[in-house]
């Protein structure tokens, strides 16, 4: 009768752990499916603060990163810049081709004054291929 017991409560306990490790396996899973599906190591983000218009804190931008998509001016990116935590959506207003064919990019939120050459890290002023995560594909409001 104390076998049985044990094995009960040892069910019980395995089956608790499995069903907090299915949730957590589940959003990873979802996670990385969603890094190949868009060719990004960050495709979702969330907006944590205003600088653009018709956007609000919360909203939530699904990007990718193809090879083959180019990025055009009025196009909204993702970017991260060296010596900042967090990514920045802001809209390309200039885009700049080098003479060995490198296309640089100059973004701008459409609610600041100037341009983003204040963010860029001193000397950079222009944003590089390498300091792009992204190119907005779609966002859902308010969700974040």
């Amino acid at each position: 009768m104390k076998l049985i017991s044990n094995q009960l409560q040892l069910r019980k306990t395995y089956s608790r752990f499995l069903n907090l490790l299915l949730p957590m396996t589940s959003a990873v899973m979802t996670w990385k499916v969603l890094m190949l599906i868009s060719s990004c190591g960050t495709p979702i983000v969330v907006i944590v603060s205003g600088g653009l218009i018709h956007l609000n804190r919360g909203d939530v931008f699904f990007i990718s990163n193809y090879t083959d998509d180019s990025i055009n001016v009025g196009d909204t990116v993702v970017f991260k810049v060296e010596g900042r935590d967090i990514p920045i959506v802001h809209r390309v207003i200039k885009l700049h081709e080098t003479s060995d064919g490198e296309v640089k990019l100059l973004t701008k939120g459409d609610e600041n004054l100037v341009d983003d050459r204040g963010l860029y890290p001193p000397g950079q002023d222009w944003l590089r291929g390498e300091d792009i995560v992204g190119k907005v594909q779609g966002y859902i409001q308010y969700v974040g």
